[in-house]
């Protein structure tokens, strides 16, 4: 029983996906879960199909104590390239099943193919629908609505008022009615995470239809009308935007093809003519940092330069006294603001950006003013005492608030309280002020420049003195008046990674020696180090005990981009060998948890087994991004960078 899992994504926030086996294990696994606003309001509409052929059970189900039917019994291969592809053996037939959600629109194709068979083959589908938010759970109950239509073989059912409807189409297919509800579907995850994982699914009936050798039923499931639409056509368009999207990618490899077409999963449009990037599946959407750490390895490395523009310009028109959106919460209210880096990581963004694509006016009309505006309200005072301090450097936060990265917050409990002066905050502020100095020796005034340059340089200057830790070797993490925190975190990588780097020679060798000593694993670094007596190695249990090892030892895949950076940069071609080593390591992921792409986290302990989402834009875009600039070493940076001052 193969509980891994395959995702298929739209291009507008809804995706289908499930594990091997058949099983769903999460209340977010779905064969249509639509984004009704794209790219949020999702929807669970279709839960899943299961198949019979000639009366032997394809599907399967987790019920509590049993797992009925058990049709991966029948599953003779599985294999997830361009899409997940299973193939079944079973009396005598071979059926191939494929499927893909076609982009630019909630619906999805799944394609039957019969390889083998003597005679007529009766294939019958048996739809079960939750049609519910895709972070609750659905019980039987007496509202659903039973009425059904079924015509030139497309099925159409609204299970409830407000919520789409429910289109099924099976070209000369049967349709018999026999409304029901299946209760007690279970889901494994959820179970492991400490969660409700029982639902009831309302089945409307079955579609029959007889098919011979050589012959492919193409089943549409979408919130629009598929009348007059060819399914098989559907799916041969989806299959060349594939093709062309690896074809596109100079990124020679297996990791680098597979991640090529898995960064297609994260981009997704917002409102008409904008792009976002979903955090991650199954249950993110899109957050400003998430959004513009992946945004150079997911739309740059890959020359989708068109959708880095549309994502930079939909997040410049979400800026608000110099904040960038922490988040865009699900139900399409108004962003949050709450995160002291997002802001930050936009100026990387837009610097990645002149890089990859030399595009100066696109930089200097669209994001200039914007990033002007940042630093100007950094430098006043803006939304949760995030401002810069007597001495240069940018002090966020109080007692209660989670501005960094390392957010996990219970109640009122704050796990890693880092508000004062983180270390990659003021790594990132330094960056900011080094990347705007840039722009404007190049669009600005020599004055606006130089005062910039002169701020940078401060802060330059007295980085070492504020964040050195002599006793072992490394940065502190955080600073808060006289109390500094020793934790070793990875967190100081990004003083020798981000495009202007404030540590070299000696200082930066031990950095680096110490992070890949207490932090390095296989498949990232861990969020603190596994001698900390506050270590803690697994990711289970409840949200409670979850979030308390969030970011207190779970490895985060994320940052061996960054890690990848600062090993280039310090040991030079050791560290390319280095950086391809581990590269090459993390291939057998690509096997594992989410097929074919990067998960978000892992256990701290061995075996660092595969955690949270199964897919993570960060995670995809930063490994993405090391892989071509560190490790082949394709771009160059747009020149100059930032006045060049002596300090």
């Amino acid at each position: 029983m193969d509980l891994r899992e395959w995702l298929e994504t739209n291009g507008v926030g809804g995706y289908a996906s499930s594990t091997v086996c058949g099983i769903n294990t999460r209340r977010y696994h779905g064969l249509l879960v639509a984004a009704t606003s794209p790219p949020v309001g999702r929807v669970v509409l279709l839960s899943k199909i299961d198949e019979r052929i000639n009366g032997i059970d394809l599907g399967a189900n987790q019920f509590p104590g049993t797992i009925h039917p058990r049709g991966f019994e029948h599953l003779v291969s599985f294999e997830r390239h361009l899409f997940p592809r299973f193939e079944y053996a079973a009396g005598g037939v071979r059926l191939r099943k494929t499927i893909a959600a076609i982009h630019g629109e909630n619906t999805t194709v799944i394609l039957y193919e019969v390889l083998e068979a003597n005679g007529d083959v009766q294939l019958e589908l048996r739809p079960f629908i939750a049609s519910r938010d895709y972070h609750s759970l659905v019980h039987a109950n007496d509202g659903v609505h039973r009425e059904t239509r079924f015509d030139d073989g497309v099925f159409a059912l609204q299970p409830y008022d407000g919520l789409p409807t429910l289109f099924l189409s099976a070209p000369r297919a049967r349709f018999d009615a026999a409304p029901d509800w299946y209760f007690r579907f279970e889901y494994a995850i959820e179970q492991e995470r400490g969660l409700d994982a029982h639902e009831d699914l309302f089945t409307p009936g079955t579609l029959t239809r007889v098919l011979r050798k050589g012959d492919v039923l193409a089943v549409i499931a979408s919130i629009s009308d598929p009348r007059g639409r060819d399914g098989i056509a559907l799916f041969e368009s989806e299959r060349r935007r594939r093709e062309m999207l690896v074809k596109s990618v100079g990124i020679k490899g297996r990791l680098g093809q597979t991640l090529a077409l898995a960064a297609d999963q994260f981009i997704v449009r917002r409102g008409t003519d904008r792009r976002t990037i979903i955090a991650g599946y199954h249950w993110f959407t899109d957050w400003g940092r998430d959004t513009m750490i992946a945004l150079p390895g997911l739309c740059l490395t890959t020359g989708r330069f068109e959708d880095a523009r549309k994502i930079l310009l939909a997040f410049v028109e979400s800026v608000s006294e110099g904040m960038l959106p922490n988040r865009f919460p699900d139900g399409g209210e108004a962003p949050e603001y709450n995160t002291a880096d997002a802001t930050l990581w936009f100026f990387v963004a837009a610097q990645k950006y002149l890089d990859y694509t030399r595009d100066d006016d696109f930089v200097k009309r669209h994001l200039l003013p914007v990033l002007r505006d940042i630093i100007a309200w950094h430098q006043q005072g803006t939304r949760h005492g995030i401002h810069v301090d007597e001495d240069g450097f940018l002090l966020a936060g109080s007692a209660g608030d989670q501005l960094t990265w390392m957010d996990a917050k219970v109640g009122d409990w704050v796990v890693t309280p880092r508000h004062g002066k983180a270390v990659e905050i003021n790594a990132l502020w330094f960056n900011a002020l080094m990347i705007l100095a840039g722009y404007e020796q190049r669009w600005g005034t020599e004055r606006d420049a130089r005062a910039l340059a002169i701020a940078a340089a401060r802060v330059r200057v007295l980085f070492r003195r504020l964040f050195w830790n002599e006793e072992k070797e490394s940065l502190f993490d955080v600073v808060r008046g006289e109390e500094c925190d020793a934790s070793i975190r990875p967190n100081q990588i990004f003083a020798l990674s981000l495009p202007h780097p404030l540590l070299d020679g000696i200082y930066a060798e031990k950095v680096l020696a110490t992070v890949e000593k207490e932090l390095l694993t296989p498949f990232g670094l861990r969020s603190l180090a596994a001698s900390d007596p506050k270590f803690i190695g697994t990711y289970i249990g409840g949200p409670r005990e979850r979030d308390g090892a969030y970011h207190q030892g779970t490895v985060w895949s994320w940052l061996l981009g960054p890690f990848i950076t600062a090993l280039v940069r310090v040991r030079g071609d050791a560290g390319v060998a280095q950086a391809s080593r581990i590269l090459d390591g993390l291939e057998r992921h690509l096997e594992e948890a989410g097929i074919g792409t990067v998960s978000e986290i892992f256990d701290g302990a061995a075996p660092h087994t595969p955690r949270g989402c199964i897919a993570q834009a960060w995670s995809v875009g930063e490994i993405l991004r090391a892989a071509t600039e560190d490790c082949a070493r394709t771009v160059r940076p747009a020149q100059p960078r930032a006045p060049q001052l002596s300090t």
